[in-house]
C-alpha cells in the first residue's frame, strides 16, 4: 500500500509537470522532481508510521516504512546540494539506521527495532539542528 502511495505521488508529480503551461516543442523537460519540503513531510509520515508500528508491534509496517525510508534516502540525491560533509555524514546515518530498523523488523525484533528507531530520530534531530545553524551563518 505504501509502495503505491509512493509511486502514486511521484506519478502524480511528473503528470503535474508534463501538462503544465504549454510547453516549446524543441524544448525537452525532464519529469519534475519532489522538492525537498515534499520529501521531508514524507519523510515525517513515514517516522511517524514508525512509531505507532513499534508500540503496536506491527512488524510488516515497520519493516515496509522503514524500506520505503531507505528508498527515498538511495532516490534523493538532488537534495545532496548542500553537499557539506556533515550532511553527507547524516545521510548515510540516516540511510545505515533505516536498513538496521528494516532488518530488526525482518527478524521480529522488538528491542532492535526499537534501538534503531531511535538512532534514526536522533540522525533527524541532529542534521536539522545543524542545518538551522547554518542558515543563521
Amino acid at each position: 500500500m505504501l509502495r503505491i502511495l509512493t509511486a502514486a505521488l511521484i506519478s502524480l508529480l511528473a503528470l503535474t509537470a508534463a501538462h503544465g503551461p504549454a510547453q516549446q516543442k524543441d524544448k525537452v523537460d525532464s519529469p519534475a522532481q519532489p522538492n525537498e519540503a515534499m520529501v521531508m513531510q514524507v519523510k515525517l509520515k513515514r517516522a511517524q508510521t514508525l512509531l505507532e508500528a513499534l508500540a503496536k508491534e506491527d512488524y510488516k509496517t515497520l519493516e515496509e516504512n522503514a524500506e520505503s525510508l531507505v528508498r527515498i534516502s538511495d532516490s534523493t540525491a538532488f537534495l545532496r546540494a548542500y553537499k557539506t560533509t556533515e550532511y553527507e555524514f547524516q545521510a548515510q546515518v540516516f540511510r545505515r539506521t533505516a536498513v538496521a530498523l528494516a532488518a530488526k523488523a525482518k527478524e521480529k525484533s522488538l528491542d532492535g527495532a526499537t534501538l534503531a528507531y531511535t538512532e534514526m530520530t536522533l540522525s533527524c534531530v541532529k542534521c536539522h539542528a545543524y542545518f538551522r545553524t547554518q542558515k543563521k551563518d
